[in-house]
């Protein structure tokens, strides 16, 4: 209960920031089915979880770097919220943590790389846990291509816990998001190539909406389904 009023408080700001700070375009090729879903995106930036989350219209969960959490403020606004942390070599607890969401009808925010995409632009391949959590839930994957101004990008220097950091982050300008179709998949999670094959099906296709949106940054909008987040 506490989750949901702190997401209620918390969703009019980040919605604020988004239609001042941010152009956002938003683009769906068609609207999100209704239950939970795991919406799987690719990640240029730091800031990209707060935003990807902003276009889902209800409560998600995300899977976040479990360094995040040990931010003062910050990381007690994550735990608060019910968000993921996601520690070094401990991949097996979040994704049961997001198991757990699932099955309650829940719907989580995933990054397959398991990191910010390479500062000079492209992506990593996707990591296996994205694809366990498909074939284990049995839920769909959305997925959702982000692109930017890459020289819009802020480095920023922090330190956590004595460990130095530094977080891109993206405060202004062009941001768009597409979305793609929601993916399905069944098969045996203990088969490792099958499970391979999965999380890159699913990164081809965030790849994909990640050149559409790439594509309309430079050439304008196209009729897909617009999605004002400011609205």
């Amino acid at each position: 209960m506490f989750s949901k009023l702190l997401y209620w408080f918390s969703r009019p700001v980040v919605k604020t920031y988004t239609g001042t700070m941010l152009k956002m375009d938003v683009q769906l090729h068609e609207k999100m089915p209704e239950g939970p879903k795991i919406i799987a995106a690719n990640h240029p930036s730091t800031t990209d979880p707060f935003f990807v989350a902003a276009i889902a219209r209800h409560q998600v969960y995300i899977l976040i770097n479990d360094l995040l959490f040990q931010v003062p403020l910050l990381g007690a606004y994550l735990r608060k919220s019910g968000h993921i942390p996601v520690k070094p070599a401990q991949g097996a607890v979040a994704v049961q943590s997001a198991l757990e969401c699932l099955a309650a009808g829940k719907s989580i925010v995933i990054f397959p790389e398991g990191a910010l995409s390479p500062a000079e632009g492209g992506f990593y391949p996707a990591r296996t846990g994205v694809a366990r959590l498909a074939l284990m839930s049995g839920a769909p994957v959305i997925p959702v291509g982000i692109h930017l101004m890459h020289e819009r990008i802020h480095s920023i220097r922090s330190t956590v816990k004595g460990q130095v950091e530094y977080g891109r982050w993206y405060l202004n300008g062009p941001y768009n998001i597409t979305v793609g179709r929601p993916l399905r998949f069944r098969g045996d999670v203990e088969d490792r190539l099958y499970v391979r094959s999965v999380a890159d099906t699913i990164m081809h296709h965030i790849i994909e909406m990640a050149r559409q949106s790439e594509q309309r940054l430079h050439q304008g909008p196209t009729p897909l389904i617009s999605l004002p987040v400011t609205q």
